[in-house]
């Protein structure tokens, strides 16, 4: 048996400071992949985490979206979960939960997104194997899906739209597509917005429109596609944005809105920016509590469709490698990565997030 250490960073409780803590790293049992990591997504429901707005089961390696190098492989691993052969020194980008196979939506509904006993693994085992990604070693667990990232795929371009892209994959796919030509509003360009700009546009969105701020994050979004943006540190108040979006779309509204802003607010605005007969995908409530008031008769008089996405299944992280792989060099993927902490600085990283700092940081255990 091999011996490691390794350190992590826990989330204790809420609104408290990260603990650091050091604890043995076991080698992989059978079915198992120990991965050194190198490349921890800071994501916006992070931040919830710690700020207290989804409840813990307890102290929590935070971390959810993760590149790592293979550091061993457990007894009866050859491949990933696509059936490519991997090895030892492999680059892996890996689903933060497995799927029970035991439940109505795994067996029944085929959607493993929706597994009712797979949320807890999101959180990772503050003290033993985790599969999270604040700490220098992750232990995918048998039956966890994971994928190798291709040679010629910077893991900077992978880690820059984290969980954003898989989880806008989804979206996409449960929205029912973009077609050429369709009017598009995101709402947010943090990871989760930047994602849904990029592949409405490789959708052929027009206008593909991005409220958000600050400025060097609308400056990525126009990079990755957006032909209008709208600064809401300039433009403050939602019925000028919304008198702006109709004036960029003939007047009719946008044919489909996506809530990127991870902000409550931001539905009851979203609202207000579809055209008759358009499509409105949530995407980045799924960690923000609070309500706003709604009328009704809207939704029913201009025959609107309100469509709910949360988390991804194993076929979107594997596509996400592949549009990842097919567009980086055109769009600036890898250059999203604007900040790098260490584990012992993960406490800064939630700031400098909660405080739109960042385009995209890491915890880069390896630097």
């Amino acid at each position: 048996m091999t011996q490691r250490t390794g350190k992590r960073a826990v989330l204790v409780a809420a609104n408290q400071p990260l603990e650091i803590r050091e604890r043995p790293v076991a080698d992989p049992g059978p079915g198992e992949v120990l991965a050194r990591v190198t490349h921890g997504g800071v994501c916006g429901t992070d931040v919830h985490f710690w700020r207290g707005e989804v409840p813990l089961p307890g102290p929590v390696v935070l971390g959810h979206e993760g590149v790592a190098v293979i550091d061993m492989l457990g007894a009866g691993v050859s491949t990933d979960h696509a059936g490519t052969p991997v090895a030892v020194g492999d680059r892996v980008y890996w689903q933060p939960v497995a799927p029970c196979q035991r439940c109505y939506a795994c067996t029944v509904l085929g959607d493993v997104s929706m597994c009712e006993n797979a949320f807890a693994g999101v959180f990772g085992n503050a003290d033993g194997p985790t599969t999270a990604s604040y700490c220098d070693y992750a232990t995918l667990r048998a039956g966890l899906p994971f994928y190798r990232v291709p040679d010629d795929t910077p893991s900077d371009a992978v880690i820059a739209l984290g969980c954003a892209l898989p989880t806008m994959l989804q979206g996409l796919e449960r929205l029912g597509g973009i077609r050429p030509g369709m009017s598009v509003v995101v709402q947010g360009c943090g990871p989760v917005g930047l994602a849904a700009t990029l592949l409405a546009h490789l959708s052929g969105a027009a206008p593909l429109i991005v409220i958000g701020a600050p400025a060097r994050r609308l400056a990525v979004a126009r990079q990755f596609g957006a032909t209008h943006t709208l600064d809401m540190d300039e433009l403050s108040d939602a019925a000028a944005r919304t008198a702006r979006v109709r004036e960029l779309t003939g007047a009719r509204g946008a044919d489909v809105v996506i809530e990127a802003a991870g902000a409550v607010p931001a539905f009851g605005e979203g609202l207000q920016l579809i055209a008759r007969g358009g499509r409105y995908l949530i995407v980045g409530l799924w960690s923000a509590p609070g309500t706003v008031p709604v009328e009704p008769r809207m939704i029913n008089n201009l025959n609107l469709r309100i469509i709910g996405t949360a988390l991804s299944q194993p076929r979107h992280l594997y596509q996400a490698l592949q549009v990842v792989q097919a567009h980086h060099r055109r769009f600036p993927l890898a250059a999203a990565v604007t900040h790098r902490y260490r584990i012992e600085d993960s406490q800064q990283a939630l700031e400098a997030v909660a405080r739109l700092e960042t385009v995209k940081a890491v915890i880069a255990p390896a630097t």
